[in-house]
């Protein structure tokens, strides 16, 4: 049986813990290089976004805002 956030005590970490340990877990899954490509719909989709990005690369939002945006939500 796969083991739960609260066996491995993961739901008594603050939340800046859990998101470090969400990054750190995502960083320790290795690169498939057999892994499934994306559809055709999820393709057009990414093509579709690269293309709106292209289009206004001053049309952002920098990381740190999207993280303490993310981490108010978080906290009410």
């Amino acid at each position: 049986m796969t083991p739960s956030i609260k066996d491995l005590g993961i739901d008594r970490l603050v939340v800046e813990e859990r998101l470090a340990l969400v990054e750190e877990v995502w960083d320790s899954i290795p690169p498939d290089q057999n892994g499934a490509l994306p559809t055709e719909p999820q393709r057009r989709e990414l093509e579709r976004r690269l293309a709106a990005s292209l289009a206004a690369p001053d049309d952002v939002v920098p990381w740190e805002e999207v993280l303490a945006k993310a981490l108010a939500r978080a906290r009410q």
